[in-house]
């Protein structure tokens, strides 16, 4: 696996990821995944709830060796240092976690709350992204998008429960997740990705996570 890549998602597991998607094929890991867009008390945004559901074919080989007394659970001490390995890596990518506020983007902070669950055969990450500044939504919009720019990695809403509110949100505004555009030139673009091996990177100037990501936003009346 090319560097920088998170260090969790060993090598071996393409092998396995292969099989569910044409040899070389972007994406090679794909993510479940639900949001909560925090409030505080005055009615700002000041956060972001993750919580990422992976596939098992990843969840496998991330596991391997991680249950070391042997009796087939795996308790949060023996994931912690999955989540540590994973926070670290994902530093260098944003933690695929990308706000706009009209139009312009916003810094994160560190993640807090990180943790990691190994439920009915299914391993799940969640975490909470901190605003830098809290964000007004009746004074602008916000966009929240949550991908990989080398669309490595493909991320999808879960279709019951994808976005939530918690706290203060002001009575004028509303949540909206809005579906992926759709036109001839994303279909290329999806083809030209589905050639490319896996440590195939794209130009810096390219980020192609967004094409794919379904964006959601706070809209107020004014």
């Amino acid at each position: 696996m090319r560097s920088g890549r998170w260090a969790a998602f060993p090598a071996l597991g393409l092998f396995c990821w292969a099989a569910a998607s044409p040899a070389g094929a972007h994406p090679h890991v794909w993510i479940k995944m639900q949001s909560d867009i925090v409030f505080n008390d005055q009615g700002l945004i000041s956060a972001v709830n993750v919580s990422w559901t992976f596939d098992d074919a990843y969840a496998q080989v991330a596991l391997d060796g991680l249950d070391k007394n042997g009796d087939g659970v795996y308790d949060p001490s023996e994931l912690e240092p999955l989540t540590r390995e994973n926070l670290d890596s994902l530093k260098d990518y944003n933690y695929f976690t990308y706000v706009r506020y009209d139009n312009k983007p916003q810094a994160i902070g560190t993640p807090v709350d990180a943790g990691q669950i190994y439920s009915e055969n299914k391993l799940q990450l969640h975490f909470q992204v901190p605003l830098v500044t809290p964000l007004d939504p009746t004074r602008g919009q916000f966009v929240l998008k949550t991908y990989d720019p080398e669309f490595f990695i493909a991320f999808d809403y879960d279709k019951d429960e994808p976005v939530s509110v918690i706290g203060n949100m002001p009575k004028s505004c509303q949540l909206a997740v809005k579906p992926v555009p759709t036109d001839a030139q994303l279909d290329q673009t999806k083809a030209m990705l589905a050639t490319k091996g896996t440590d195939w990177k794209p130009p810096d100037d390219e980020d192609f996570g967004s094409l794919f990501a379904q964006p959601v936003t706070i809209e107020c009346q004014h």
